[in-house]
């Protein structure tokens, strides 16, 4: 693919996607995809690019995957049903559960292409603190995460289905130490950092599969 044609598919798609939401969609929704766009737009797109720089990546993350993508999603489709948008215990729980998940993903992205980001001098928190270090730490904020999920469902059980609620992250969370010891004993191979990368967006998708039953 030719760097013209990549941007000729870029516009095409962007240009398509907004004109189908604003003709087909509601305000929220268009208003939530243009604003996802923009962000979409500055994180990949030159001269900003943002995902090479640590900080200003993260918050692309945490504001698309966190924020826009759970309390925007709630809000539009609420909106396009008539009814109007409030909070709830579940909807305030998987905003702020996966805003920290998306800091963990938004800190771990860079842990496959440690090598090649060294080599360009790309500065990331892998290349800045090491692949170990960096992959324990994902590993313990993800733990805090499952931890609080799992106090919320013994305290709140009018807000919560304890069961799901507590049994179903403590499984997460056993299935996230046994993807870390493996890790470990591979000694933070390359091949090792791939696998558990893949496995927190597995851990990522759960939380989405588990939420209707919270």
């Amino acid at each position: 693919l030719q760097a013209r044609e990549a941007w000729v598919l870029l516009f095409g798609a962007g240009g398509l996607g907004l004109t189908i939401v604003h003709s087909l969609f509601g305000r929220h929704i268009a208003l939530l995809y243009t604003l996802s766009l923009v962000i979409g737009v500055i994180y990949s797109v030159p001269p900003l690019r943002l995902k090479q720089r640590p900080v200003p990546a993260m918050a692309c993350i945490v504001l698309c995957r966190g924020f826009l993508l759970n309390y925007g999603v709630n809000d539009a489709t609420t909106a396009a049903l008539g009814l109007p948008f409030a909070w709830s215990g579940p909807v305030a729980f998987i905003t702020s559960f996966v805003t920290c998940f998306a800091v963990i993903i938004s800190v771990a992205k860079d842990l496959p292409d440690v090598e090649g980001d060294r080599e360009n001098d790309i500065k990331t928190f892998a290349t800045w603190l090491g692949t170990g270090k960096v992959a324990m730490a994902s590993v313990a904020l993800l733990m805090l995460n499952y931890t609080a999920a799992m106090v919320l469902g013994v305290t709140h059980p009018g807000i919560f289905r304890s069961v799901v609620m507590t049994g179903g992250h403590f499984i997460c969370a056993c299935l996230l130490l046994w993807q870390a010891s493996k890790l470990h004993h591979t000694g933070y191979s390359q091949e090792g950092i791939k696998q558990f990368y893949r496995f927190l967006w597995n851990l990522f998708y759960c939380e989405y599969a588990m939420y209707p039953f919270i």
